[in-house]
């Protein structure tokens, strides 16, 4: 799943490109593909008043189920994404920036194929519930050394100069009715990107919540049910 995260993350192109290449962009494929109307959304498309925690660029809704990580590069301490885990299931979310002009999911989805592909991995393009989906089996290393292909379900979401990596791994990533919780949070996230120029691809930058910045009497103080069960929240290096 590192090796194609990466495959998301690079890339050198600016935020704006000519009215002609623009154009032709908007044309192979426009950034409204996928309908939204039931998450993941924009900061700019929510008014209501549901519980979501905040982890800055991604605000999720509360699932007591679910056992949310926080994962982080150890090189640069950076927090790249939340996951989601129940039952055997894992949902790894991520938020890149991304084009005014087009959208950036098939484009990515061809890398993540051809790199898993060159590594030994085989992949399948089905349609989902968000619109083309990327079905892997990935090299990795077994609990007795040896190497096995792991199931993965890569989805993907275009939104207003902002896109969303979905990874389903686990029972998820095979069974429909493990992924529909984990599916269900992910149509929960509200992104912020922020209106500041960013390449295309660059990562958008996550914080912990509050609650988990706080000294553990001010976080006590907060808590006006102590004995029922929120989210787990922890962080993964």
């Amino acid at each position: 799943m590192e090796d194609a995260s990466e495959q998301v993350a690079t890339g050198d192109s600016t935020d704006e490109a000519s009215p002609e290449a623009a154009a032709e962009e908007v044309a192979e494929e426009p950034v409204a593909a996928v309908d939204r109307s039931a998450g993941p959304f924009d900061v700019t498309e929510v008014e209501d008043d549901v519980e979501r925690v905040d982890f800055g660029s991604l605000r999720f809704v509360v699932y007591p189920d679910l056992q949310l990580q926080v994962d982080a590069d150890e090189t640069t301490q950076q927090y790249t994404g939340v996951t989601a885990i129940v039952e055997g299931s894992a949902c790894q979310i991520q938020a890149f920036a991304a084009p005014k002009s087009r959208g950036v999911w098939r484009e990515i989805r061809g890398e993540i194929a051809d790199n898993l592909i060159a590594g030994g991995g085989s992949t399948d393009i089905i349609d989902g519930p968000f619109g083309p989906e990327l079905h892997a089996k990935m090299p990795s290393q077994g609990p007795d050394g040896r190497s096995v292909l792991a199931p993965a379900r890569f989805v993907g979401v275009d939104g207003p100069r902002w896109f969303l990596r979905i990874v389903l791994s686990g029972n998820a990533a095979v069974d429909d009715s493990a992924a529909q919780p984990l599916l269900d949070f992910a149509r929960s996230v509200v992104v912020v990107r922020g209106s500041e120029p960013r390449a295309p691809r660059e990562l958008l930058e996550l914080t912990l919540p509050e609650a988990l910045t706080q000294a553990p009497d001010e976080a006590a103080a907060q808590d006006l049910n102590p004995f029922e069960r929120g989210p787990e929240i922890t962080e993964v290096r």
